[in-house]
């Protein structure tokens, strides 16, 4: 894991740009603090973690694709999974169209895409549990995972599932986690439902990709950890459990 003080705008900042460039109205956060925000972390300046942002090498990589205003809230953790993981594609969905830059992403040879959703909304068939392994027989030999999540609000997402009809001759990874979900920033009213950031770190799991899945879950609790302490206006305390783990975590070098 490496620093970067000055992180460059990854894919999740560059969609948000494009977003706010076609906005017609400024974007307001609901709940979130009203002040000024940082572009690398949308945090307030005086809790910036521009600092702590990781970088994990990884084999696998994420393809995000955002509902409509998702890349424009500050409490949107597919930003923090493109921190981490280098590889990390970002897509706005939309009804009626799609980008041909993400119909050549998955049809790209060096990836194995998996569209990451619950089984039970899905024909068995398509179904799988675990990262296949790589197989001489049907082409999938060498191919890198890459997990397709789908970045909105539960009944979003279902929609997304429904109407993208570009997705259905992917195989379905379907989570089977007994870990309950620990994002405070946006509670489902399940707490089974997973924020977008924790389904990447149990796919990177999965994938073999420990460091990073453990590296994605200390740094969305250092995140949340800010963000809430900034909403409520309250200092940080640099040595809590947060980040102390999330500095255990760093790689030398």
């Amino acid at each position: 894991m490496t620093l970067a003080p000055h992180p460059a705008p990854h894919a999740v900042s560059r969609l948000r740009t494009t977003r706010l460039a076609r906005a017609s109205k400024p974007f307001l956060a609901r709940g979130g603090p009203r002040n000024a925000r940082c572009d690398g972390c949308r945090l307030i300046p005086s809790h910036c973690m521009c600092a702590l942002r990781p970088t994990v090498p990884t084999r696998a990589g994420v393809c995000l694709i955002m509902a409509d205003i998702e890349a424009l809230k500050p409490s949107n953790t597919g930003w923090l999974i493109a921190d981490v993981v280098a590889d990390t594609f970002a897509f706005e969905w939309a009804r009626t169209e799609v980008d041909p830059a993400l119909i050549a992403l998955l049809a790209d040879p060096q990836w194995q895409p998996y569209l990451v959703f619950p089984g039970e909304f899905v024909a068995a068939e398509r179904v799988v549990a675990d990262v296949l392994a790589a197989d001489p027989a049907d082409g999938t030999a060498g191919k890198r995972p890459l997990f397709v999540l789908l970045d909105a609000t539960w009944p979003e997402a279902r929609k997304m599932f429904r109407k993208s009809p570009y997705l259905n001759h992917l195989p379905v990874l379907s989570l089977q986690s007994e870990q309950l979900s620990r994002y405070k920033l946006r509670r489902s009213q399940r707490d089974t439902h997973f924020c977008t950031s924790e389904v990447a770190a149990l796919c990177m799991e999965l994938a073999g990709e420990t460091h990073a899945a453990q590296t994605l879950e200390a740094y969305l609790d250092v995140f949340t950890n800010r963000y809430l302490k900034a909403k409520q206006q309250q200092p940080l305390n640099l040595e809590d459990a947060a980040h102390q783990r999330l500095r255990s975590l760093r790689l030398p070098g």
